[in-house]
C-alpha cells in the first residue's frame, strides 16, 4: 500500500458509511423518467453510430467515408462496451423491469460472455476491490501492479504484457475468469475449465464472424476497407477501456490491501477501502460518457448499481465528506493518472528493492473477506 497510514475511530467509520448510505437512498428514491430517457437515448445513440459506420465502411474505397465509418463504428463499441454493456450489467437499470436492461441477461458486444463477466468483475473485483490473492483485476493475471506481488523475471516483460493486453484488451477480459495462471501452476485443470472455455469460444467465435467474415463479405468490392474498419474499431474500443480502467485502479495514491486487513469489514469500512483503492479522471461532458462514467470510479465503487450518469452529480457530495473524514480523493486528468500507471507497470518489472515502497503494506483501519453492503448490489 502506497501514501501515509490513516485512521478513523469505529464510531467515524459507521458515521462515514451512514452519510454514504443517505446518498445512495436519495438517488434509489428519485430513480424515474430521467434515468430512462437517458438510457434510451444512449442506445438510440449507440446504435445509430454502428448502423452510419457499417454503411459509410461499405463505401469505404473513398477515404472520407472510411474515415468517417471507422470512427462511428469506433464510438459505437466504446458506448456499447463503456456506457451501456459494463452499467446495465451492473443492475443499474433494473428497477426498470425492462427486458432489453436487465443486468442478469445482457449481453454486449465484446468478446467475454456476460455471465462470466458479471463474475468475475461484478462479484470477485467489486467485492474484493484491491485485495492482493483476491482481485484478479490486480494484473489480470498477466502483469504485477503490487509490490505484494512476488517477483520473477518473468516480470521483466510488464511493459510488453500491458501493450499486449491494451491492444488485445477484449480477449484478456475474456480470459480473465479463466484464472490461466492457476491451470500453468497446476492448481486446476482444462477439464475443471471445459464449460467456461466453450462458453468463452462460442463468444469469440460469433464476435470473429460478425466483424471479420459476414460484414466484410456482405461489402462486396469494399471487403478489405470494412475489414480493416472493423479491426481498427474494435482496436480503439480495447485502447480507451484498458486505458480507463487502469487509470480509475492503479494511479499513484490507489492504495492495496492484505486479506488480513480486509477482515470482518463493517459497511463503513468497505466503503472506505472501496475510496482509497478507487481514482477518479476530470474532464468534461463527452468525455464521461465515453468513459462510461467511470472516469468516476471513486462513486462507481462506492455505489456500482446505481446508473453511472449520477456519478457527476454525487461526486461533490462524496469528496465534500472525504474531505470532512480526512480521507484522500485521488483525481487528476487523464495525462497524469495514465502516465502515473505506466511508471507503475515499468517500476514493478523489476524486483521491490529497499527503499522503493515495498515491504509489509500499512494497515488501514482493519480495513476481508470483503462484503458489500446489504443494501448495494455488487453482485
Amino acid at each position: 500500500m502506497t501514501g501515509p497510514p490513516l485512521s478513523l475511530t469505529p464510531e467515524q467509520l459507521e458515521a462515514f458509511g451512514q452519510e454514504l448510505d443517505a446518498i445512495r437512498a436519495r438517488v434509489v428514491a428519485d430513480l424515474g423518467e430521467r434515468d430512462a430517457d437517458y438510457i434510451d437515448k444512449l442506445i438510440r445513440t449507440q446504435r445509430g453510430l454502428e448502423l452510419a459506420g457499417r454503411a459509410l465502411l461499405f463505401l469505404g474505397f473513398l477515404p472520407p467515408a472510411w474515415i468517417g465509418g471507422t470512427a462511428a463504428l469506433s464510438l459505437s463499441k466504446i458506448l456499447d462496451n463503456m456506457e451501456i454493456g459494463h452499467n446495465v450489467m451492473h443492475g443499474q437499470y433494473d428497477w426498470m423491469k425492462d427486458p432489453r436492461l436487465d443486468g442478469k441477461t445482457f449481453e454486449w458486444d465484446t468478446a467475454c460472455p456476460g455471465d462470466q463477466w458479471r463474475h468475475s468483475h461484478n462479484y470477485m473485483h467489486h467485492t474484493h476491490t484491491n485485495i492482493v490473492g483476491k482481485d484478479r483485476d490486480i494484473g489480470y493475471g498477466i502483469l504485477r501492479m503490487s509490490e505484494e506481488q512476488p517477483w520473477h523475471p518473468y516480470y521483466l516483460g510488464n511493459p510488453l504484457y500491458a501493450a499486449l493486453l491494451a491492444t488485445f484488451f477484449q480477449y484478456g477480459v475474456a480470459l480473465h475468469d479463466l484464472e490461466a495462471e492457476r491451470i500453468a501452476a497446476g492448481e486446476t485443470t482444462f477439464a475443471e475449465k471445459r464449460g467456461m472455455i466453450a462458453d468463452i469460444w462460442h463468444k469469440v467465435r460469433g464476435q470473429t464472424l460478425k466483424d471479420y467474415v459476414l460484414f466484410p463479405l456482405l461489402s462486396g468490392p469494399s471487403l478489405p476497407f470494412v475489414l480493416a474498419g472493423d479491426a481498427t474499431a474494435n482496436l480503439a474500443r480495447n485502447l480507451w477501456s484498458f486505458t480507463i480502467i487502469f487509470c480509475g485502479h492503479f494511479p499513484d495514491g490507489t492504495q492495496q490491501f492484505t486479506e488480513e486487513q480486509a477482515e470482518n469489514e463493517t459497511r463503513g469500512e468497505w466503503y472506505y477501502r472501496q475510496l482509497l483503492g478507487s481514482a477518479n479522471l476530470t474532464g468534461g461532458g463527452l468525455f464521461h460518457i465515453l468513459a462510461g462514467n467511470l472516469s468516476f470510479q471513486i462513486e462507481h465503487h462506492l455505489f456500482p448499481d446505481l446508473p453511472a450518469h449520477r456519478y457527476a452529480e454525487i461526486s461533490t457530495e462524496v469528496r465534500s465528506i472525504t474531505e470532512r473524514y480526512g480521507i484522500p480523493y485521488n483525481t487528476g486528468p487523464l495525462h497524469k493518472q495514465f502516465g502515473s500507471v505506466v511508471r507503475k507497470i515499468v517500476k514493478l518489472a523489476l524486483p521491490s528493492m529497499p527503499g522503493r515502497g515495498g515491504g509489509e503494506p500499512e494497515r488501514v483501519d482493519d480495513v476481508t473477506e470483503a462484503r458489500p453492503p446489504e443494501l448495494l448490489c455488487a453482485a
